[in-house]
């Protein structure tokens, strides 16, 4: 027998993999993933990027509707939905992310619940566990095949490159395609692959995430009416090659029914912000935190605001090295802001984002003090970085501190407790607390939950709304 190609494995790989295969392990990472993911998706229906793309979305009508989250009796055709939903995750920058760099969750977990919705027979919560899981199996194992993918990205922003591969794994795998369709979805998706990192610190970067479900969702649906694609496009230069000038791509193990699979979220855990900015940004805030500790512990009436100048030593990166961002997406993606903020403040939060914060005089000053250094044993990568930050004071005094792995990183995860918390303040934001809890004991109880589409339901009970209304817009729950 001729042996398959790469792009052959995964097609089988996408159609075999059960849920039998799930381990315990793997099964609690994913939903830790999911509450994650669908807290930031609610508090990003707040945000001016979610508004504009939401009345983009109404501009389309379909006999099939899904869900808008956090928007009582607001449906759209499912691929909007799937758009506009995955948008609001990333909208803050807020949303979890893997190593090799992505952001694996958003461009999955929207397209999978807008299909669901539309399903005459509706997945149940192990079905979307499943599904969520190839999703994530698919962005993993495509991001091994490049070292350059494990740095912080200079080209493409990851989550258009593989989450679109992924969004179309997933959803193949809920409409229960077989691996011919499967590794059609994928060709398909690949032609709608990349973003360029230049869109990053914009309005526009969450559209990446957003695109990537849209997309996904839209490949598996027309490889399933036989539309096809390159039925080699992972194994070739020409193919998903494109992306990575080191590309090497691999075969995935043959799928058997009863045996063990190793999934990649076995050995690789997730990141969880603690706040809604690019992932650098929580090794400059735990740094500065330490420092601004230290300047009070040794005087309680310091004037932080007489720092004469700070010493950030973190990786080289252009696209994080913003010395006075003027939009709240670049203060996300900036040293010198965060690192400020942290230092005046004690944390940063949802809040230190908006125009009060950012434009107090203060911060602006400090903002001036600040001068970055890139170390050549500080790699661009958020599996290897640190920050080191030295603080001098008006008076002569230096105070330094160093933060190798922030809180929320995969090697120190946020317990159960502070993501249930995360996820209830996010969600608290739009929905009733009793929403908000109902999310929380559904998500724990996924597997055992018949039909997943009631979290659709669930994510429109806006705490504005009379409980009338409530009742009228989740006659399903």
């Amino acid at each position: 027998m001729l042996r398959k190609s790469v792009t052959e494995s995964f097609g089988a790989a996408v159609s075999s993999l059960n849920a039998a295969h799930l381990t315990d392990g793997v099964i609690r990472r994913s939903k830790r993933m999911m509450l994650d993911t669908l807290g930031v998706g609610l508090l990003g229906t707040s945000s001016p990027v979610f508004n504009v793309v939401l009345q983009h979305g109404k501009m389309y009508q379909s006999k099939e509707n899904s869900s808008v989250w956090g928007r009582p009796g607001t449906f759209l055709p499912p691929y909007y939905a799937a758009f506009v939903n995955g948008v609001a995750v990333h909208s803050m920058d807020f949303d979890d992310t893997w190593h090799p760099a992505t952001h694996p969750s958003g461009a999955v977990l929207p397209a999978l619940l807008a299909l669901a919705e539309t399903l005459h027979s509706k997945p149940s919560g192990l079905e979307l566990l499943l599904a969520f899981n190839v999703g994530l199996e698919v962005q993993g194992r495509l991001l091994r095949f490049s070292k350059q993918a494990h740095n912080i990205p200079k080209r493409f922003h990851p989550p258009a490159v593989v989450g679109v591969m992924g969004s179309a794994a997933a959803t193949a795998k809920l409409l229960g395609l077989s691996p011919a369709q499967s590794m059609a979805a994928m060709a398909i998706a690949c032609s709608s692959a990349g973003a360029p990192m230049a869109n990053a610190a914009t309005q526009t970067k969450p559209l990446h995430l957003g695109n990537a479900a849209r997309r996904g969702l839209e490949a598996s649906q027309l490889a399933l009416l036989g539309l096809e694609g390159n039925k080699q496009i992972l194994d070739l230069e020409s193919g998903f090659g494109v992306f990575y000038q080191d590309y090497i791509p691999q075969h995935l193990a043959e799928v058997t029914p009863n045996g063990h699979y190793r999934w990649v979220l076995e050995d690789q855990d997730i990141a969880i912000k603690r706040f809604p900015a690019h992932l650098g940004m929580h090794w400059v805030a735990d740094a500065a935190v330490k420092v601004r500790t230290q300047i009070l512990t040794e005087d309680p009436n310091a004037d932080l605001r007489q720092i004469k100048r700070i010493t950030l030593r973190v990786p080289s990166s252009r696209y994080i090295d913003r010395p006075i961002p003027d939009t709240e997406h670049q203060a996300r993606h900036s040293f010198q802001f965060n690192c400020c903020s942290a230092l005046l403040d004690g944390e940063v939060t949802v809040d230190s984002f908006s125009s009060k914060m950012m434009n107090r005089k203060s911060l602006r000053e400090l903002l001036h003090k600040v001068h970055l250094e890139n170390p050549e044993d500080n790699p661009a990568s958020f599996e290897k970085m640190y920050c080191e930050i030295m603080v001098e004071m008006a008076r002569g005094e230096t105070h330094t501190a160093r933060c190798n792995t922030f809180y929320g990183h995969w090697r120190k995860p946020l317990s159960q407790e502070h993501l249930v918390r995360k996820f209830k303040t996010n969600a608290s934001t739009v929905l009733t607390s009793g929403a908000a809890d109902g999310i929380v004991q559904i998500i724990e109880n996924l597997e055992k939950i018949p039909d997943c589409s009631v979290l659709g339901s669930y994510m429109q009970f806006h705490k504005h709304v009379t409980q009338r209304e409530q009742s009228y817009y989740s006659a399903s729950v």
